[in-house]
């Protein structure tokens, strides 16, 4: 798998409406690079694919791409609006799949989402969102014309292998602070800075973990069901997508335990803390309470007490004090209070 981080990655032009890349391929070769008018001639020539990419297009950009193609107007609708859930509808022999992607916006992690639209003769790619440029798909897949030449299911299943392998420098960067987090833990109590740090990093993997969770479904049906444009020979590709996603779950379960278990971790090592401290307390407690006592016994102004007119009085006092602290300090040291 060759991943491309958000840092990394090669960037497109963007035309003002929106157009990244237009091209018609034949035989895994790029022949023409065309305008969105001509897409449906060069889409019905034989042996023809065309390949157009969009990012964040205005509607009259997607209704221009419509037209062309012959999109149902419900996976128009979606493309238009972004906020869907990752999944895979079929409208008549052509399909409309949508994924998420993720990248790393400072601390916290950017959703963006992917929608596909795959017929006979062409695939069109639109982007909201965060979401790393697509030009090294394109430029991988134009490197090797041999496996372009497979056909519109290809390209799906190559944009679908690099939008699950930028899932991992993203888990990578949490996984680096999630174990020094997890060392400190051992050491001292987190403060309040670094709980609210635990909590964002939970929610955020929450969400990645509810963004990568139904391309599972979307890949099995890839996989499994007889879906137009879906060779039998592209099956095992998409199993093998099938099979990242997963590892992704996984890892994302993984260090949402290690986050759970750091914070229980953490309340542990506070209490055992306070507890120390409060037996540190009840000791010294303790000590000082034996020469308060004796001071309150004698401080009483009785008129008859026979220990005021002893001549070793005061001393006797002082040592009953002295060794009764002595042994009370002891004894809670020994016993690892003090």
């Amino acid at each position: 798998m060759n991943v491309v981080s958000p840092a990394s990655a090669s960037t497109e032009p963007v035309t003002s409406d929106g157009v990244i890349a237009a091209g018609a391929y034949v035989d895994g070769r790029r022949v023409a690079n065309i305008a969105i008018d001509e897409a449906g001639s060069w889409r019905s020539k034989p042996d023809h694919v065309v390949w157009i990419g969009l990012h964040e297009p205005e509607t009259q950009l997607l209704k221009r791409v419509q037209q062309q193609f012959e999109l149902h107007d419900l996976a128009i609708e979606d493309a238009d609006h972004a906020h869907q859930r990752p999944k895979i509808e079929q409208y008549g022999d052509a399909l409309f799949i949508v994924a998420r992607t993720a990248q790393l916006d400072g601390d916290s992690i950017a959703f963006g989402e992917t929608h596909l639209f795959v017929g006979e003769g062409y695939i069109v790619s639109v982007r909201h969102g965060a979401s790393t440029s697509y030009k090294p798909v394109r430029e991988r897949c134009e490197s090797c014309p041999r496996a372009l030449a497979r056909g519109e299911d290809y390209i799906l299943y190559a944009i679908l292998d690099f939008i699950v392998d930028n899932y991992s420098p993203v888990l990578e960067t949490i996984q680096v602070e999630v174990e020094a987090m997890e060392a400190e833990v051992l050491a001292s109590a987190m403060t309040r800075a670094q709980i609210e740090r635990l909590y964002l990093l939970r929610r955020d993997l929450l969400r990645l973990r509810n963004a990568v969770g139904p391309l599972v479904e979307v890949c099995r049906r890839l996989e499994h069901d007889n879906l137009p444009m879906v060779r039998p020979t592209m099956r095992p590709l998409f199993r093998d997508v099938t099979d990242h996603v997963r590892t992704v779950q996984e890892r994302i379960d993984s260090l949402r335990e290690v986050l759970a278990f750091a914070f229980e971790a953490s309340l542990l090592v506070g209490q055992a803390q306070e507890t120390a401290i409060s037996k540190k307390l009840a000791s010294w407690l303790a000590i000082v309470a034996v020469p308060t006592m004796i001071a309150g016994i004698y401080g009483m102004n009785f008129k008859h007490m026979p220990e005021l007119e002893w001549e070793y009085g005061y001393f006797a006092v002082i040592g009953a004090i002295v060794t009764v602290c002595a042994v009370l300090f002891w004894r809670f040291r020994r016993v690892g209070w003090l």
